[in-house]
């Protein structure tokens, strides 16, 4: 058999011919196929119709012969190695507990890290990170010299969970956008792969692009078939320059359209999960039409008609975050945010300083709970103690019952109804009022003599036109009156 390496640019995977023996010349006698007749390659397996020249695909490839009979074999190179990827889809040796269930997850390229990721401590925590310095002292203590000191290590373990319960239940919006902004966070494919039975990843936006920081799939849950769609961060330094830190390029959210066509044309829901700080702002993505994708995504979701949930597991931001956030039902993690902008660029914008985050977060008001008094938000998924990073399972577990228990309501609605609710839910947010006096006092920075007078109250000229008013005054007191 003969084995021919295709350049990555070349679209066939697999292509066997028969070739007739060879004559050995010595124009062919380093490749073992003759010039002429034995050029032309047919292949209508692989969609070739046309008369491929042999020649030119065997230019740079190696070939070995054989005495009888040729069989020319091409696959596609894969990140420049020589051989495929034995890896993707299915790891080159299964271990047996990994066969048990369905084999589906091995789908993915998302896989457990090899090694652990050191533990992250937010500013907030520190009283958390000095008592478990002193159990480990304790520990190391009673290892060292074989005392009990079990009543000890009890105390200490009492007041950490004491501490830990009081911080949490009094978390303020800085601290809450803090957690959520959390490297250890469970990503979008940590909560998939928890929640679904199967789970089948998709990619391509059929225009020759594929955005790593937008994932796609279908998965089933409960015998139920999603189209699941979402922002996906990295876990450590190296996945997140590969994902892009969750900020989308055009092709990301072309993808993600692809995909909710795709569900609403077979009648399968759509999940989608955000965890973006927003979409990409390069340059290339501005020249690829990053505002006209994500318009394009906001029009189009407003006609699916399937049902859609969205859940915001870490942060939403901007245009970003609505790309594949118009939805029917509108679901948050106990300690996720969602904004129009970043606190940090507020505080910049309006007090001038990045300093003031912690009062920029306060007044956008951009946490879940906020957010369902204002009707933005549907319901709030509660977290356990610590977060979500200290238990993802509990986590995806819960995340899973408020989804199905929303979705078994959306789903006995008709399509068109189920339309203009989508429509009605997004026109009411907002607050405005109209035909309300407001006293211009109040409401500008005025002095007081250039505000309009109330009732009752003498009208006042204002600074300038007193001012010019007592000048001309004096002006003509002291003129001379014989000129």
């Amino acid at each position: 058999m003969a084995a021919v390496i295709l350049p990555q640019h070349s679209s066939l995977y697999s292509v066997k011919t028969s070739l007739a023996p060879p004559a050995r010349t010595a124009s062919s006698s380093k490749i073992g196929v003759e010039t002429g007749d034995f050029t032309i390659l047919h292949s209508s397996k692989n969609g070739v119709t046309n008369d491929v020249q042999l020649r030119s695909i065997l230019r740079n490839a190696q070939v070995k012969r054989c005495r009888m009979y040729s069989k020319v074999t091409a696959m596609l190179k894969r990140g420049g190695r020589k051989t495929p990827d034995k890896e993707y889809p299915w790891p080159q040796k299964m271990r047996p507990q990994d066969l048990i269930g369905s084999p589906l997850p091995f789908l993915s390229r998302f896989k457990p890290l090899p090694q652990k990721s050191k533990p992250v401590h937010l500013p907030f925590e520190l009283p958390l990170v000095d008592i478990q310095k002193k159990i480990h002292e304790v520990r190391e203590l009673a290892d060292s010299t074989g005392m009990d000191f079990s009543m000890q290590l009890n105390e200490l373990q009492e007041k950490y969970e004491e501490v830990r319960r009081d911080l949490y239940t009094h978390l303020s919006p800085i601290q809450r956008l803090s957690v959520a902004r959390h490297p250890s966070r469970p990503t979008c494919l940590d909560h998939i792969l928890t929640i679904t039975d199967k789970w089948l990843e998709l990619h391509g936006d059929r225009a020759g692009f594929d955005d790593p920081a937008i994932i796609s799939g279908i998965g089933k849950i409960d015998g139920m078939s999603f189209m699941f769609i979402g922002h996906q961060k990295g876990r450590n330094t190296k996945e997140n320059i590969y994902r892009n830190f969750a900020m989308p390029t055009p092709n990301g959210y072309r993808k993600a359209l692809r995909m909710m066509q795709h569900a609403a044309h077979h009648g399968f829901p759509i999940l989608t999960f955000v965890d973006t700080p927003g979409a990409y702002a390069g340059i290339q993505a501005e020249e690829r039409g990053q505002g006209e994708a994500i318009a394009r995504n906001l029009r189009e979701m407003f006609g699916l008609r399937v049902p859609i949930i969205t859940t915001v597991i870490g942060e939403g931001g901007s245009g970003g975050a609505l790309a594949i956030g118009c939805c029917d039902k509108m679901l948050m993690l106990e300690n996720s945010v969602y904004y129009v902008a970043s606190p940090e660029a507020c505080a910049a914008i309006l007090w001038k300083k990045a300093a003031a985050a912690p009062k920029a977060t306060e007044a956008m008001r951009i946490t879940a709970h906020e957010l369902m008094k204002m009707d933005i938000v549907d319901d709030v998924i509660p977290e356990p103690l610590g977060g979500a990073h200290s238990d993802p399972f509990t986590t995806s577990m819960n995340m899973k019952k408020v989804i199905m228990k929303h979705m078994h309501e959306l789903l006995k609605v008709d399509p068109e109804p189920l339309l203009e609710r989508r429509f009605a839910k997004f026109r009411k947010i907002g607050a405005h009022q109209e035909a309300v006096n407001l006293d211009p006092r109040m409401k500008r920075k005025m002095k007081p003599r250039d505000a309009p007078p109330e009732m009752g109250e003498p009208k006042l000229l204002t600074s300038s036109v007193r001012e010019n008013l007592e000048f001309n005054l004096k002006a003509a007191s002291t003129a001379n009156p014989s000129e």
